[in-house]
């Protein structure tokens, strides 16, 4: 007995699906089995949220900086603060090749949210690689969100944060625009 299974996918043309055969070109992004795109770093970063001239000498004023950011009620950006600040005493968020991912979840926040940071020169962070921290991506999430993208967005930035050229770029970009399109071209 032969069966034929047909694996053609959503983004393929009905009549090669009909013919047995497949397409191999794809929208861009990255598709799931059911024809749906996978989240990408872009879904949860806004150009206000990217600030490309950090000015803090700390960890800690790096942090308020980012924060601020994301103009919460005062309050709420102290906890906030305090909060980042608590897990960053657990242990260093610096995963090295200048690149810190400081995050946390907290009712604080309605959604989950990604901000992006620049300081030129870099400041201490106590990163596994023992040089100086230039690149931040914090990462904000309430604690239960029913899409569950906390841990895929921290490995999205882990797997950008690993790209030979990644560091030298993020250094050169000019703009939130531009870093929003390296983003794009890396498909994370």
């Amino acid at each position: 007995m032969r069966v034929n299974v047909n694996f053609a996918g959503p983004w393929q043309h009905s009549s090669a699906r009909a013919r047995g055969f497949a397409q191999t070109r794809r929208p861009t992004g990255e598709w799931n089995w059911d024809g749906k795109r996978l989240m990408t770093l872009r879904d949860f970063i806004r150009g206000e949220h990217i600030n490309l001239a950090l000015s803090g000498n700390t960890k800690d004023e790096i942090l308020a900086e980012m924060v601020a950011s994301l103009n919460l009620p005062a309050s709420d950006a102290a906890g906030l603060l305090r909060i980042l600040q608590r897990r960053e005493g657990l242990g260093s968020t610096g995963i090295g090749r200048g690149v810190a991912v400081p995050h946390c979840r907290t009712p604080l926040v309605p959604r989950l949210r990604v901000v992006f940071g620049r300081r030129t020169g870099g400041i201490p962070y106590d990163a596994i690689d023992s040089q100086p921290v230039s690149y931040f991506f914090m990462i904000v999430a309430p604690p239960a969100e029913a899409s569950n993208d906390y841990l895929p967005v921290l490995g999205r930035i882990a797997q950008l944060a690993k790209e030979p050229d990644v560091p030298d770029r993020l250094g050169q970009v000019r703009t939130p625009a531009e870093f929003l399109a390296l983003l794009s071209e890396k498909n994370v």
